[in-house]
């Protein structure tokens, strides 16, 4: 049974650096700070999360386990708040789109 458990600690823990390694290339890929910015909060969250888990798992102490999953609580409640604080602010100090943005649905002109 030990070695099941190892199993799932390692593959949460490949998949968590997985989708952490795709926020980081995201954030040197992607055009501009509002795509930067959803794949950092989407992926690095999601990868976070993942690897906490794995560390809630693998761990025997109460009190490691508690804090990881209070852990990956705090990141889902707190990185899309923030990362939409960030995108409000970026477009109001004035941060362009990506030419290659179908839409900006936060433009004056553009609403009816």
């Amino acid at each position: 049974m030990a070695d099941l458990g190892t199993y799932v600690v390692s593959i949460l823990i490949i998949i968590g650096a997985f989708f952490a390694l795709v926020a980081s290339v995201g954030l040197i890929r992607l055009p501009d700070v509002y795509s930067r910015m959803h794949a950092a909060s989407k992926a690095g969250t999601l990868g976070s999360g993942l690897m906490l888990i794995a560390l809630a798992i693998y761990s025997d102490d109460l009190a490691t386990i508690t804090r990881a999953l209070i852990g990956v609580v705090f990141f889902l409640l707190t990185a899309p708040i923030a990362s939409h604080l960030l995108a409000k602010a970026a477009y109001a100090v004035g941060y362009r789109l990506s030419d290659l943005s179908v839409m900006d649905e936060m433009s004056k002109s553009d609403q009816n």
